[in-house]
């Protein structure tokens, strides 16, 4: 057995008990001692720690959260070795969505998550501006745009026509209304798209016809009463007196009789017609309108035509006859 002398025990024991310190302490710290990262915004950086908690950990190296921050592991959090500490800064959006800009400070990845997080709905058809995959940054400015597809119908009305129909047994003087026109209606369909309420796009879907128009028919009496125009206007005249009026024929052959003055004789119920006249009250060439014969020409005289007399001209012999000799009334016009 060794004997150890006192004195010299006493010598050995501080050294050792200082040796035994100090490799406690050192197990201590080894063992509270922590690698940890902490990536920010996606940039990691390595620190050693002491520290027990996130918390702990971010106040010793100086690392602030502002209210909207996210981090994750939560603060209160142990520490372990090899631990990383994720925090994704908040950063402030504008959000202009249903006619009003949002001010967001928001610490989400994308749009997609913004609007999820603001309970921002969005329709089939409604855009964003970015898209929705954007990230988010500083002062980014981000729209939605609602749309909406409808298909609108344009009813337009088919203005309806107006017939005039003849009636020789009515005095080119009166009119009237056999039937009263009716509009139809033309059914026009279009595919429209709309932005924030406004209209950005219009297409042709359909065109249809649903209602028909129906004529109006206005009969105009042509039987030559007064001088007027096809208008129904009153003609002006200088003179009208009562003639005896008797009637010929193109003895010659139509196209082949001429009047006195030299001109072709002619019937024109649409137009003038030649007649015979005094023309020494009545020049040639003078335009009047025949009650019940029409507009006419003092064209022609004969032996047995003396002042207020006239005789008109047709074209066959049986419409003379018909003719035969009446008392009108004779228009001398302006």
């Amino acid at each position: 057995m060794i004997h150890i002398e006192p004195k010299l025990l006493k010598k050995l024991a501080v050294p050792l008990l200082v040796v035994v310190l100090v490799s406690v302490l050192t197990t201590v710290i080894l063992i509270k001692r922590k690698h940890v990262t902490i990536v920010i915004d996606g940039k990691p950086t390595s620190y050693i720690t002491y520290k027990k908690t996130v918390s702990e950990t971010l106040k010793n190296k100086d690392i602030t959260l502002g209210p909207k921050d996210k981090i994750n592991p939560p603060l209160d959090d142990k520490i372990k070795d090899k631990s990383t500490i994720t925090i994704k800064r908040a950063v402030n959006v504008k959000l202009a969505v249903d006619g009003k800009v949002l001010d967001i400070l928001s610490p989400e990845e994308d749009i997609k998550s913004v609007l999820s997080v603001e309970g921002i709905a969005l329709n089939g058809d409604d855009r964003v501006d970015p898209i929705r995959d954007t990230r988010l940054s500083e002062g980014l400015n981000i729209s939605v745009v609602r749309v909406e597809k409808k298909v609108v119908s344009v009813s337009t009305p088919i203005e309806f026509n107006t017939v005039v129909k003849t009636d020789s047994s009515l005095a080119n003087t009166k009119k009237k209304i056999a039937q009263e026109g009716q509009n139809g209606e033309t059914e026009t369909k279009y595919n429209v798209t709309y932005e924030n309420g406004i209209e950005v796009l219009r297409t042709l879907d359909s065109e249809a016809v649903v209602k028909n128009p129906v004529n109006k028919i206005v009969v105009q009496g042509t039987y030559p009463l007064m001088p007027v125009s096809r208008g129904g206007d009153l003609l002006p005249y200088s003179r009208v007196f009562t003639a005896n009026a008797t009637a010929y024929w193109a003895v010659r052959g139509i196209g082949k009789t001429y009047t006195a003055s030299g001109r072709l004789a002619v019937r024109n119920p649409d137009g003038y017609s030649t007649i015979a006249v005094d023309p020494t009250i009545i020049p040639y060439g003078t335009k009047l309108f025949v009650e019940g014969y029409g507009f006419a020409i003092a064209a022609d005289t004969g032996t047995g035509i003396k002042g207020d007399r006239i005789d008109v001209y047709f074209n066959t012999r049986p419409e003379a006859c018909d003719w035969a000799v009446k008392y009108v009334k004779v228009y001398i016009l302006n």
